[in-house]
């Protein structure tokens, strides 16, 4: 008897879900879950998530709904994208109705605030025997969505899991790497976004390109410090989840976390900044865990050290990039200094 392709059921109808959902549904049975109503509507009768992609098509066999337990009871591959703020709580009404055993693949780039942990590090709680990994890297969901060549890496606890799971959201434009590095990928994912509403400050303050370039390279320095500190290994930061998304994120236009510093450098407030988006920028949320690992790891991160001063305590926008400079320059590769 001839086995079926796994069913994928993907939690969250944001952009990145969604386009992680039409992906996986060009090679075997996926639904969405999502709890706006409108979303599911516009999925299932038009093929489309107007609200965060707009008219962008998805591919036509993706099915959405609001029913959870509909969704994940007979999931053989779940996906996490909800916010990360979210997650928890999700992933608690998940663990009622799905079978065990079932790998969590997650899509969130952001730290469980209060706990500090990693997305799997909340699975691995939740839903205990659920082998827990993440899919990430330089990765524009419209851009995906629209077919431009791109490409992620899957990282799962062991090698073959990451093999199998690998299968499930490849296509001949959208490449996927593998990798067991979960801590390192996850962690990278999470701190690239603090790094680009940095960028995005320096942008919208017209710093220019030389400076742009030389926030993206010691960022990468703070994140690999900090990432490898914590269990990751460094060669995980020179790749597509650290060096390749944290060149997309600080430097594409559709960048949520980018988008938020350049609102900042014009004076706009983070409420307003977050209504004219309609999306979550989690960059925000995660520079004060940062500042706490980096605080536990006696490490310091002068990037990420300005932008928690501005977000979280009241620095002026102006004065981001002069509280840099004023930090002396040591040596580029061993030394601590920024």
């Amino acid at each position: 008897m001839a086995s079926r392709n796994p069913r994928v059921t993907v939690l969250g109808g944001g952009s990145w879900g969604t386009t992680i959902g039409s992906l996986a549904a060009r090679n075997t049975e996926t639904v969405l879950w999502a709890r706006n109503e409108e979303t599911v509507t516009d999925i299932n009768e038009r093929s489309r998530n107007s609200r965060y992609l707009q008219d962008i098509p998805v591919t036509k066999t993706l099915r959405a709904t609001t029913d959870l337990e509909e969704a994940v009871a007979e999931a053989d591959v779940l996906v996490l994208g909800v916010p990360s703020q979210h997650s928890r709580g999700v992933l608690e009404q998940v663990t009622k109705h799905v079978r065990p055993w079932v790998p969590v693949v997650s899509l969130v780039k952001g730290l469980e605030q209060g706990s500090s942990k990693r997305m799997t590090a909340i699975v691995e709680e939740v839903m205990p025997g659920h082998p827990a990994g993440v899919l990430a890297g330089p990765n524009i969901a419209r851009e995906v969505l629209q077919g431009y060549a791109a490409a992620a890496t899957i990282a799962m606890p062991e090698h073959r899991q990451a093999e199998m799971l690998q299968e499930l959201f490849r296509t001949n434009l959208f490449r996927v790497y593998t990798t067991t590095d979960v801590t390192g990928v996850e962690y990278a994912g999470s701190l690239k976004n603090v790094y680009a509403i940095a960028v995005g400050v320096g942008d919208g303050l017209e710093a220019g390109d030389n400076t742009r370039a030389m926030v993206i390279t010691r960022a990468l320095r703070e994140m690999t410090r900090l990432g490898v500190s914590l269990g990751g290994d460094a060669m995980t930061f020179n790749g597509l989840a650290g060096m390749g998304d944290l060149i997309a994120t600080c430097t594409s236009p559709f960048s949520r976390n980018r988008t938020v510093g350049v609102g900042l450098a014009q004076g706009k407030s983070l409420d307003q900044i977050a209504a004219e988006m309609n999306q979550v920028a989690e960059g925000v949320k995660t520079v004060a865990t940062v500042m706490k690992l980096a605080a536990e790891q006696g490490i310091d991160l002068p990037i990420a050290r300005e932008m928690d001063a501005v977000l979280n305590h009241g620095q002026p926008v102006k004065e981001t990039y002069r509280g840099l400079l004023r930090q002396a320059p040591g040596h580029e590769v061993h030394g601590d200094e920024w």
